[in-house]
């Protein structure tokens, strides 16, 4: 779709192995895309999401920052996993690809390039990354310590998005949006709060419930919420 598509798939051949890796891809997908390009907006937040969460980690400000490491490690790899997928031409998750098959639709706002990233990776994501996590780690997803460190995340990374809300409320090319109420409502709606709770519902679902079928559902309902974010705006 772009030219320097190759490039990005380079970047997330990899897996990465530390938070310092993730925001090495990331700062890379940002620096690859160009503005009219929609991938590049929602790669911005959660570029945004990832530092806020390495500065906490560093800052020593959880009571496990190794457990929330290990979880933006995993989180993030599924993200670059399913770019990877789609830029091969091999399957990806459908929730992500309706986002892929459009970066360049101009008539898309960023915000709505933003937000359906943000939906696709928490409500299909976040749970099967906290699962692997916990694997990884011998936890559980119950109501522990993780738990706590995970919702204290929730103020910080509700303010990034409410930001995002205004700087990126532009079409695609930067110009200005036609007053549209139904966008609005759509944006206005959005909880990170709400969705991350969500997820770790769902991950507790995940843990005991045959995995394929169940993710395949998550995909479908993070698919029909994806759709309605990614309207164009008309007028």
């Amino acid at each position: 779709m772009f030219a320097y598509d190759p490039t990005l798939l380079a970047a997330v051949q990899t897996a990465p192995q530390s938070v310092s890796e993730v925001l090495d891809i990331l700062h890379t997908i940002d620096a690859t895309c160009i503005d009219g390009d929609g991938l590049k907006w929602f790669n911005w937040l959660y570029l945004q999401v990832t530092e806020a969460v390495a500065a906490r980690v560093a800052a020593g400000g959880f009571t496990d920052p190794a457990w929330l490491a290990e979880l933006d490690v995993h989180f993030a790899a599924l993200y670059f996993s399913a770019l990877k997928s789609s830029l091969a031409g091999q399957p990806a998750p459908s929730c992500w690809q309706i986002l892929f098959q459009c970066r360049d639709q101009a008539a898309i706002a960023r915000i709505q390039f933003a937000l359906a990233g943000i939906n696709a990776h928490i409500n299909h994501d976040l749970p099967a990354a906290i699962v692997s996590t916990c694997e990884a780690t011998g936890a559980t997803p119950d109501r522990s310590v993780h738990y706590q460190d995970y919702t204290a995340l929730n103020t910080t990374l509700d303010n990034l998005v409410e930001m995002a809300k205004k700087t990126l409320h532009v079409r695609l090319l930067g110009d200005a949006l036609p007053p549209v109420s139904r966008l609005e409502d759509t944006i206005a709606a959005w909880s990170v709060t709400a969705a991350r709770e969500a997820a770790w519902q769902n991950a507790q679902h995940l843990w005991v419930l045959p995995r394929a079928p169940f993710l395949d559902v998550l995909d479908g309902f993070t698919t029909v919420i994806g759709k309605t974010l990614l309207v164009p705006v008309v007028g």
